[in-house]
């Protein structure tokens, strides 16, 4: 096990899209090195992109700082469906540090994913799960939190991030 660097924005591999996972089983090592960055960050969320492996796997914890251990692994993840009602959370990023934003995401989804032996797996999350697996599931699409917000709000971030002024 070993901490992996986290890819800090701008980045140019934190705008790319990933590609798909072909074989779960081969990511084992890869992802017990992303909980144990993730944790040690600490964060509640890591996708690949972030510690340059351009693959479709992110890793949450929802629970951990809580001290209720719950993580998960979702490779090749699809959010199947999210409802009408939208939940504001402010949110940060481990490659964004020390910015957090209000984001608006849909309050619960169903995400659809395959775990390390290849099983099939589906999940209807909300509240902290819910805004977690979206913010991950953005980075496997190049989408950063702040890609979320209006543009003013977008700027008026990323220029407290460049300053090291945070929001």
């Amino acid at each position: 096990m070993s901490l992996l660097p986290i890819l800090k924005w701008p980045d140019p591999r934190l705008a790319l899209p990933c590609a798909p996972v072909e074989d779960p089983a081969a990511l084992e090592a890869l992802v017990t090195d992303m909980f144990e960055t993730m944790y040690d960050a600490p964060g509640r969320g890591l996708a690949a992109p972030q510690v340059g492996v351009m693959q479709r796997v992110f890793v949450m914890d929802a629970g951990w700082k809580e001290g209720d251990m719950t993580p998960l692994v979702c490779i090749n993840p699809s959010i199947l469906s999210a409802s009408d009602e939208q939940a504001v959370a402010t949110e940060g990023c481990l490659s964004v540090p020390g910015v957090t934003a209000d984001v608006t995401r849909p309050a619960e989804i169903t995400l659809a994913f395959t775990d390390l032996t290849g099983t099939a797996r589906q999940l209807s999350l909300s509240g902290a799960e819910a805004t977690i697996a979206q913010h991950e599931y953005d980075h496997l699409d190049g989408v950063l939190h702040f890609d979320r917000l209006d543009p003013a709000g977008r700027d008026a971030l990323l220029a407290a991030y460049e300053t090291g002024q945070g929001a």
